[in-house]
C-alpha cells in the first residue's frame, strides 16, 4: 500500500481534494474535502481491476433502533475496536490470494447524527476517534463525508449506505479520474462494502431493506462479508442468490470475541479497556470523558442536541 504521512482527522486538510464542494446536490456542514493522501493512485499488480474497501457505521456503540414498525440492531461498537481494524487485513489478504482485485485503500465512514440515539457520540468526536485508530496504518482512511451531510435547514442528515457508495465512486473515478493501471492507463476502481455478517444477514430478511438500495449495494458495487462465530451465513445468502457472485464471504481464522457489548460495560463500570481498542482512542475517551453512563439523564450532553431521526426507514449500518 502506498503510505504518505500526516493523516488529518475529517479530511479536510491540504491532502483531500481541491476545493471545498462536494458532489452536486449535496449540502455540507462545514468545508469538505475528500481524503485522498494514502489512494494507491498506481497499480502495482498487471491485470488487476482496483478495489476500495469501505466500512460503514456510527463506531460509537450497540443500541436497538425503532425505525417505524421494524426493530434492528446497530452492528456498531461503542468506540472503534481492534476488530473493526482487523476487518480490513482480513479482507486485504483475502482480496490478495483469492480475487482479481488489487486493494487500493480503505475507507471508514462514520454515520450521521442525524442517526440519534442515546450514547451515540457526536460525529466529530466518532471521526477524530477513527482518525487516530488508523494513524500509522499506510492504507486506511476516515471520511466524515456522512457526519457533515446536512438538508436545506442545516441539520444533521441522514446518509443512506447505497448514496454512500455513490459517494466513493464519484470522487474516486469521476473526480479523480480513477487508479492508473500498471500500463499507464486509468481505470475505473470498483468500490465495495465491507461489513459484518450480521449486516448480509439483515439483508436477507424480506422488507428490511429497500429492493432499490440492495440493487445498488450488492448488485452495483458488491461486499466483503466477514464471517462470525454464531451467524449463519448461508442461510442468508440463500435469499440473495441474485447478488451471489458480488459477495465474498471471509473466514475469520482467529475468532476475535470483542464485542461492542463487552466494552461498553467495561466502560460503563470504569474498568480498562486497553487493549480492547487503540490506545490513542482509549486516551482521546479519557480527555473528553465519552461513554459515561447512559443511562443517567443529562450524562450525555450530545444525546439531548442531536436532530431527531429520519421519518423513513433506513437500513441498520454495519
Amino acid at each position: 500500500m502506498s503510505s504518505q504521512p500526516g493523516s488529518q482527522p475529517g479530511g479536510s486538510s491540504a491532502h483531500g481534494s481541491s476545493g471545498t464542494t462536494p458532489e452536486p446536490g449535496v449540502t455540507t456542514l462545514a468545508p469538505y474535502n475528500f481524503p485522498h493522501h494514502k489512494l494507491k493512485r498506481r497499480q502495482t499488480q498487471e491485470g488487476k481491476t482496483p478495489l476500495v474497501l469501505v466500512a460503514c457505521g456510527s463506531f460509537s456503540r450497540r443500541c436497538p433502533v425503532l425505525l417505524l414498525e421494524k426493530v434492528r440492531t446497530l452492528l456498531t461498537s461503542t468506540a472503534i475496536t481492534f476488530l473493526h481494524l482487523r476487518m480490513f487485513e482480513m479482507a486485504s489478504d483475502f482480496v490478495r490470494f483469492n480475487t482479481n482485485f488489487e486493494v487500493c485503500a480503505g475507507y471508514l465512514s462514520p454515520v450521521s447524527d442525524a442517526y440519534k440515539k442515546v450514547g451515540l457520540a457526536p460525529g466529530h468526536h466518532r471521526v477524530t476517534m477513527c482518525s487516530r485508530a488508523v494513524e500509522q496504518s499506510t492504507w486506511l482512511m476516515v471520511d466524515p463525508f456522512e457526519t457533515v451531510n446536512c438538508d436545506s435547514q442545516g441539520e444533521p442528515k441522514y446518509v443512506p449506505t447505497a448514496q454512500v457508495l455513490r459517494h466513493f465512486d464519484y470522487e474516486i473515478n469521476t473526480v479523480l479520474g480513477g487508479i492508473e493501471g500498471t500500463d499507464g492507463k486509468m481505470r475505473k476502481a470498483r468500490i465495495a462494502l465491507l461489513a459484518g455478517a450480521d449486516l448480509v444477514m439483515s439483508m436477507g430478511e424480506p422488507g428490511l431493506w429497500s429492493p432499490t438500495d440492495l440493487d445498488v449495494i450488492l448488485g452495483q458495487y458488491g461486499a466483503f462479508i466477514i464471517e462470525r462465530s454464531g451467524t449463519d451465513v448461508d442461510e442468508a445468502l440463500s435469499t440473495l442468490r441474485q447478488y451471489e457472485s458480488n459477495i465474498w464471504v471471509i473466514s475469520q481464522v482467529i475468532q476475535n470475541d470483542i464485542s461492542s457489548t463487552k466494552v461498553r460495560l467495561f466502560l460503563k463500570k470504569d474498568l480498562s479497556v486497553r487493549y480492547l481498542i487503540p490506545d490513542p482512542v482509549v486516551e482521546y475517551i479519557e480527555e473528553h470523558q465519552l461513554f459515561q453512563d447512559f443511562s443517567q439523564p443529562g450524562k450525555e450532553k450530545s444525546a439531548a442536541e442531536e436532530p431527531s431521526k429520519p421519518s423513513t426507514p433506513q437500513p441498520a449500518k454495519c
